[in-house]
């Protein structure tokens, strides 16, 4: 059984949607840590509730990205992590990162990649006016939002949808399509 590592910097739904996949014995794997970069977020709180171990980081207690990016691998290394999942992790991986965990770190973005990367891919999309939306898993390269795709998932946007229906409609498709694809990757 792989153990697993969610990074996270917010409230942490694709986290509990995985950790609820664990705990239902739908994704067999063990999530042993949570890495989060905002001291405040209330995945972290969610993660204690749960048992799960928690590193919390400030990246500007640190002098560069690489040496936050040390303490992160030794924590995962401690925790005998075999394959991350970031969930709403903000920050852009260096190739210390990606090299400890070559092709064993993927991502989750609320679009259909690689159209509307970044920040507010929800918004972008609307602004667009784009008629299919959807969720793409990738794993993570040096890129904002790049790497090769290894999960999509579309629907038609109804021209009613407020920008929150579309968000809700976007969670539903994260929350069922990560732990789906994660159980093909870490269950090889």
């Amino acid at each position: 059984m792989k153990n697993l590592a969610v990074f996270a910097s917010g409230t942490g739904t694709n986290f509990e949607a995985i950790a609820d996949a664990i705990e239902a014995g739908q994704l067999k794997a063990k999530l042993t840590l949570v890495v989060v970069d905002k001291q405040n977020a209330p995945v972290i709180e969610k993660a204690r509730q749960r048992g799960i171990d928690v590193f919390a980081f400030n990246p500007k207690d640190y002098s560069s990205k690489p040496d936050y990016e040390r303490e992160i691998i030794a924590q995962c290394q401690a925790h005998h992590v075999d394959f991350i999942a970031l969930a709403g992790y903000m920050r852009l991986l260096s190739p210390l990162m990606l090299e400890a965990y070559d092709q064993r770190i993927v991502n989750i973005h609320p679009s259909l990649l690689p159209a509307f990367k970044g920040k507010d891919a929800i918004g972008q999309a609307i602004d667009y006016g784009v008629k299919v939306m959807g969720v793409t898993i990738h794993y993570v390269d040096a890129s904002m939002d790049g790497g090769r795709i290894i999960a999509q998932r579309a629907f038609a946007v109804q021209p009613q949808w407020s920008k929150e229906e579309i968000e809700a409609q976007v969670h539903a498709i994260e929350h069922v399509l990560y732990p789906e694809t994660l159980k093909m990757l870490v269950e090889e």
